[in-house]
């Protein structure tokens, strides 16, 4: 594929160079309408990035092709588009231009709409805002880009990403955003597991809007209110991100225009974000395991020599061991195995040289992409294909993708023309890491681990046994199957998952303009994809779920397929035109027809592999258990209407109103119908304030219905293991309602507009209030009835919230310029009312450590319930007489909430000359998360925290009797402060063993130094002298530095996957720091 792709670029430079002309040489003057001269004004030849700036007199001078059209443009002032012909000298005059006055966005259905018209807030972002730093999901890279919208990634490989704008709306179902590319709405799909989401295992396969290639993004709108998205549907309460891709155009002097973007970047692990171990004890939970002098050791003869040896307990899965010291000889886990080179031999006994640390290799990330366009007067066109090639920073695990988009315009006549596009993506995963609790390795490196153990050892070990699990965990030296944890490295190559898809995403689109303010509109698109999601547990490994209903396996395979497509039919006639000199009228009815349907089978071996090393359904050990699948069908018939009314250009009012027809719901609840009305008053208009530039005051209310989910009207049947040769099934759990009716989204939004002094300074503010009411819930029921839960309309939750965004241009001269931007949101949830005296609703399975994730009511969306300590009257924490901490009896505390107090991303921009530099740095405020990594790791000792010094300057580790032990911060029954010592030597000092849940609960706040681009853009004149109309070479970087965190040892923002549970860590990977460079070619 490199060679092809080299010859193909050879091939199109020599055809280019032959096919350019002698340049012409152009100068001249800049200035305003007074005469003044304009220095910095942008001067670039159309269609290219070919361009200079004027000087401090307003004076340019740049070599262009002959038919080149230049294009003028500058802060506060109106383009201006020149056709150079046969002119040597153009001197031009910019005119006074008011940001938002003229500018036009795209709304939803694609509806293009002037900004100053909208009564509801949206906000745009430049496609290349997204593809500067190259990420294998483009959606990580709008963080802080965008208020009111609050972007999480997990660190997976390939992993999902949360996105949920103005809040969460819906208890159980998805609270993401709608993806909608060129009009198409396209599936944004999570196919991980319960068990991974609720943390027990498995892996973050990813969240499918991550196809989209942002090398093909023109331009991000996003849609917040529901005055916004009601257009859009039911799926549109959760809001809108709008993504409308590049388009051919003509090029002055050339039929064709080729683009080569070329980048490279390298990622190794950030430390602040993994464990610093203690290097001074070694395996075992205590001093329990002999009673000698080194109690933290097992003494027996295992040689046969007759004299009794020191063994490390390799059974065991912690830290608070023996203390190191090198002139003890001990059996380790290296003698166990005859391929080690210390088999039968004694070591001393001293911390690894290499910890976990040096598990990490350097990722490496390749992007190339070509593009060639073009057209004419009729027709245009873009073919872009992309190949993005992600090697992880853990071994075995790759991430590819190849992206395919062929786009293209066609005028048929003046009245009708027609577009279409379609876009081929075929991804492949092998390797991703593990998430979760068990079988995860960053759990192993993170909760149980003998700080004894090289980690490279084991990589060593692993190949001299060609691919055998020769663990440091074995059950005893006399029986080596693992007995908690795998070698790190058979776990790698041998238990890995992988999965592929390929995915057609596209549209065919009519217009048609009979009359000058009558057009019609027709297009279907299509959304579909096979996908393949396989998983593997090699015979030899350490028992753990695996396959239908997740039994604890040696081994296995597991096969997950899902067919989908869904099908839109969109059909609009649209009225534009002035009733009168002060009068404008814009009047739509609509159609949308969606069909879908999902196609999914879930199977995997029974009771482990009967052939190793043979990954196939066919060698299930056991008669396999039924497959679980699941067909689902779905229809949403919609119709629409809207009208909007402009008044002296000053006035504007809009309404909407949307019917929608959903098979998710009963025959007699179907129908539903949501209205949406919307108003603005530019009132810069009526005032004549020279630092006004624009002003504008908007205020709007809507509704949005929802169906709810597919499946909830009829009970099922769940198939059950054969019995007796027969094939059984059972009432699933789950009662469903026959008699649902839709959810509904209620919003009322204000805002103001304001630039100020010619464009130097921008504010857009809005203040939202969201209710989301009759949401359909799962609600508990008797287990006399047969069931355990059942289907209803029942719950309320509120959001409310401010968003702002302000930007600037602090500093602007002929030769530097200074940008600046600020998003800031604030988002306030109440879940208000669930059902009947019903106060909580748990949101996860049940997750590890003994907390919940829930929606309680008067709290916000998303608690923390768990034990928590028992406090004082004044303040201060219990502390019992053994002095260990008091605990609350139950679990049902409020803890912590996952759900940020605020959010923000600063974006700077500095140009000087041909050099550009761009930083951003995003700021979450608040949130709560519970690290079960610290629950865990804290009480098998192997944190720094574990070890070292305590008060009295003696090893904490020590016997108390030698001055060891710690005290508990917190206050007797009478107030007093606590003064009791306890032993610090075990698993029971600090951890799981007598900790409550609130003790590793921890602020979720984070500042971090997200993206650097440093860019030089070579001159222009120097361009000219070749084939290359534009060059330019980019230094990137991202995650580069975290600049605040609370939480120690791991990253805030990493999770387990997208969705409704957040809020809690197990064995999460470290961020990763990514620094590269980009090459951008234009012909």
């Amino acid at each position: 594929m490199k060679r092809l792709t080299s010859l193909f670029v050879c091939f199109v430079l020599l055809g280019f160079q032959a096919m350019m002309a002698q340049d012409i040489q152009i100068s001249g003057t800049v200035t305003d309408a007074s005469g003044a001269p304009l220095p910095g004004v942008s001067i670039v030849v159309k269609g290219t990035t070919t361009g200079t700036a004027s000087s401090v007199d307003g004076n340019f001078e740049l070599p262009v092709p002959p038919g080149a059209t230049l294009v003028f443009s500058s802060v506060g002032m109106k383009s201006q588009e020149i056709a150079v012909g046969n002119q040597t000298v153009i001197d031009v005059v910019l005119e006074a231009d008011i940001v938002g006055l003229d500018e036009v966005v795209v709304t939803a259905l694609g509806i293009t709409r002037e900004k100053k018209s909208l009564g509801y807030a949206t906000q745009e972002v430049a496609g290349e805002e997204v593809n500067k730093v190259k990420t294998d999901n483009f959606i990580n890279s709008m963080s802080g880009k965008v208020s009111g919208v609050h972007v999480k990634s997990n660190g997976n490989l390939g992993g999902s990403t949360n996105v949920v704008i103005r809040g969460a709306k819906s208890f159980i179902g998805t609270n993401q955003a709608l993806f909608v590319v060129d009009g198409v709405p396209i599936d944004n799909a999570n196919t991980n597991n319960q068990g991974q989401r609720d943390g027990r295992s498995g892996y973050d396969y990813g969240n499918f809007a991550a196809d989209i290639n942002p090398a093909d993004i023109e331009s991000i709108s996003v849609l917040k209110g529901a005055a916004a998205t009601a257009l859009y549907g039911s799926r549109a309460a959760r809001g809108v991100i709008m993504i409308t891709t590049k388009k051919g155009s003509m090029i002055p002097g050339r039929a064709v225009g080729v683009e080569i973007n070329s980048s490279v970047s390298f990622g190794t692990y950030d430390k602040s974000t993994f464990p610093k171990f203690q290097k001074e004890y070694g395996g075992g939970y205590g001093p329990y395991y002999s009673g000698g002098d080194y109690p933290g050791l097992e003494e027996f003869d295992l040689d046969g020599d007759g004299t009794d040896d020191l063994v490390v307990p390799f059974y065991e899965d912690a830290s608070f061991g023996e203390k190191f010291d090198p002139n003890l000889m001990v059996y380790q886990w290296g003698s166990l195995y005859p391929e080690s080179p210390t088999y039968g031999q004694k070591t001393p006994w001293v911390a690894a040289k290499n910890d976990p640390g040096t598990f990490f290799q350097t990722g490496v990330t390749w992007n190339n992409n070509v593009v060639v366009s073009g057209g004419g007067e009729r027709a245009t066109f873009r073919l872009s294909y992309t190949n993005f090639n992600q090697k992880g920073i853990v071994e075995n695990s790759e991430l590819k993708r190849n992206n395919f988009l062929l786009s293209g315009t066609y005028r048929i006549t003046q009245k009708l023309s027609v577009t279409g596009s379609a876009n081929y993506v075929d991804t492949r995963a092998k390797g991703r890491n593990g998430t979760g609790y068990s079988q995860n390795i960053m759990s192993m490196f993170r909760q149980w681990y003998q700080m004894n153990v090289d980690i490279q050892e084991q990589r060593d070990i692993y190949f001299a046994s060609n691919g055998g699990n020769r663990t440091w965990n074995p059950v005893y030296y006399d029986d080596l199957d693992p007995i908690y944890w795998n070698n790190p490295y058979f776990h790698l190559y041998q238990n890995y998952p992988s999965d592929e898809r390929g995915r057609l995403i596209g549209y065919a689109q009519a217009d048609y303009a009979p009359l000058p303010w009558l057009t019609f509109m027709g297009r279907v698109s299509v959304d579909t994809y096979k996908y393949l999601q396989e998983e593997r547990k090699a015979v030899g490994s350490v028992s753990g779920e695996l396959g239908v209903d997740r039994p604890d396996v040696t081994s296995g395979y597991s096969r997950y397929t899902k067919n989908f497509i869904e099908t839109n039919f969109d059909a609009m006639a649209k009225v534009a035109r002035d009733l009168s000199d002060n009068i404008g009228l814009v009047a739509f009815i609509g159609t949308n027809i969606r069909r879908l349907q999902d196609d999914r089978v879930f199977a995997s071996t029974n009771g482990g592999l009967s052939v190793p090393e043979v990954y196939a359904l066919g060698v299930s050990a056991s008669p396999m258990l039924p497959p679980e699948e699941n067909f689902q069908e779905l229809g949403v018939n919609g119709y629409f209407g809207g009208l909007s009314l402009e008044f002296a250009n000053t006035f504007f009012l809009d309404g909407t109103y949307r019917i929608d027809q959903s098979s998710t719901l009963p025959s007699d609840n179907r129908t539903y119908g949501y209205p949406s009305i919307s108003g603005s008053f530019l009132f810069s208009e009526l005032l004549n304030a020279g630092w006004l530039s624009y002003g504008k005051l908007r205020l709007n209310y809507a509704e949005v219905g929802n169906g709810g989910q597919w499946g909830y009207l009829r009970d099922v049947y769940t198939p059950a293991a054969p019995f007796g040769g027969a094939s059984i099934a059972s009432v699933n759990g789950r009662k469903r309602n026959p008699e649902l009716k839709e959810e509904r989204t209620k919003s009322l939004e204000a805002g103001l507009d304001l630039n100020l002094f010619m464009n130097r300074l921008r504010l857009d503010l809005a203040v939202y209030q969201t209710t989301s009411v009759d949401q359909i819930m799962p609600v508990a029921v008797s287990f006399a009835t047969g069931y355990t839960d059942r289907i209803y309309n029942a719950g309320d939750m509120e959001n409310k919230g401010v968003e702002i965004t302000l930007a600037g241009t602090p500093v602007k001269s002929a030769s530097f310029s200074w940008d600046i931007g600020l998003n800031w949101t604030k988002n306030v949830n109440e879940v208000t009312k669930l059902y009947g005296d019903i106060e909580n609703l748990q949101l996860d399975g049940g997750l590890q450590g003994g907390v919940s994730v829930n929606a309680r009511v008067g709290e916000p969306y998303g608690t923390i319930q768990g034990t928590d300590f028992v406090y004082h009257d004044n303040g201060g924490q219990i502390i019992k007489s053994n002095g260990f901490y008091q605990l609350t009896p139950t679990s049902d505390i409020v803890i912590g909430n996952m759900m940020p107090d605020w959010h923000a991303g600063l974006n700077n921009t500095l140009r000087y000359k041909n050099l550009s530099l761009d930083f951003l740095i995003d700021w979450q405020q608040g949130g709560d998360l519970f690290s079960v990594d610290l629950w865990y790791g804290m009480g098998t000792g192997l944190y720094e925290e574990t070890a070292g010094n305590n008060d009295l300057g003696n090893p904490m580790r020590n016997t108390l009797a030698d001055g060891g032990g710690i005290i508990n911060p917190g206050v007797m029954d009478d107030g007093t402060e606590n003064t009791i010592r306890v032993a610090a030597n075990n698993y029971a000092a600090r951890g799981w063993a007598r900790s409550p849940n609130a003790r590793y609960v921890y602020d979720a706040s984070y500042v971090k130094l997200r993206e650097v681009v440093l860019t030089y853009n070579l001159p222009g004149d120097l361009m000219a002298k070749t084939f290359i109309s534009r060059a330019s070479l980019s230094l990137i970087g991202s995650n580069l530095w975290i600049i605040h965190k609370n939480l120690p040892h791991a990253d805030p923002e990493m999770g387990q996957s997208s969705g409704n549970v957040q809020g809690w860590q197990s064995g999460v990977m470290p961020a990763v720091r990514n620094i590269g460079l980009s090459l951008n070619l234009q012909f």
